[in-house]
């Protein structure tokens, strides 16, 4: 990955004046203003209950703001350039690694054989090949996400949206799974927008951070990280990741 892979392109997304309150009357977001850049990493940074899946899921379509509005920008089109990565990696427990990954394919319409070498290239890519026959409970927490991500990105997504998909594995498997991400993310061109509490992945990850506050859920700072990739444990160690890092912290306090 060279550092010109963190550069920003043309916008992609805008979120203008988004607010968003629940039939109950809670108020989850507010007043967020964002753009998105093509093939820019960007992460959302909050504490729990701040909106951040909030904001994931009316960017991915599946919900309406209740105040402001989102726009595809750059002749995007969103009805097919998202994948979508869930905390959780919601397979289907019955069905094999391959037919997971296959399954959006198949709901577009394509036929097995036909979608067979975009399911093999997918599962390539995130190291399953040979896991192509096993069912989720066969494999490890690590595995069964390499899966889903596997899912999000095999219709070959502009956009790829991603909640705290990693939160739930242990930080060994974690900091692996980020590293393999970003060099997914830098060999397939998408956009990543990405969920997370992490300070420390936030950071590691991000072309930019942009840092929010509790309910209702506002963006508190927008942090650049020119930091070149690709990115690995001399930059997890350096003194700009650690000033990086302090600085997201206090904008966390704030």
């Amino acid at each position: 990955m060279s550092a010109a892979r963190g550069s920003r392109g043309r916008p992609l997304i805008r979120v203008e004046a988004v607010g968003k309150r629940y039939a109950d009357g809670t108020r989850a977001l507010r007043g967020i203003d964002l753009e998105v850049a093509e093939g820019e990493f960007l992460s959302v940074l909050g504490p729990s209950g701040c909106g951040k899946t909030t904001l994931l899921r009316l960017v991915a379509g599946l919900g309406e703001p209740s105040e402001g509005r989102i726009d595809w920008l750059a002749g995007a089109r969103p009805e097919r350039g998202i994948g979508f990565v869930f905390q959780d990696p919601t397979l289907m427990p019955w069905a094999t690694v391959f037919d997971n990954v296959f399954l959006p394919l198949r709901l577009a319409g394509r036929g097995r054989r036909d979608a067979a070498g975009d399911v093999e290239a997918a599962l390539a890519g995130v190291g399953l090949t040979a896991f192509a026959t096993s069912y989720p409970r066969q494999l490890s927490g690590g595995m069964r996400m390499r899966a889903s991500i596997a899912r999000a990105l095999v219709t070959r997504p502009t956009l790829l949206l991603m909640d705290e998909p990693f939160a739930a594995l242990d930080e060994i498997t974690r900091m692996r799974l980020d590293d393999d991400l970003l060099e997914l993310w830098a060999a397939g061109g998408w956009t990543v927008l990405f969920v997370t509490h992490s300070v420390y992945e936030a950071v590691y990850l991000s072309t930019r951070v942009a840092v929010m506050g509790p309910r209702p859920g506002h963006v508190r700072e927008l942090i650049d990280n020119p930091a070149p990739y690709p990115r690995g444990e001399a930059f997890r160690g350096s003194a700009e990741y650690e000033a990086l890092r302090r600085a997201a912290m206090a904008d966390l306090a704030a």
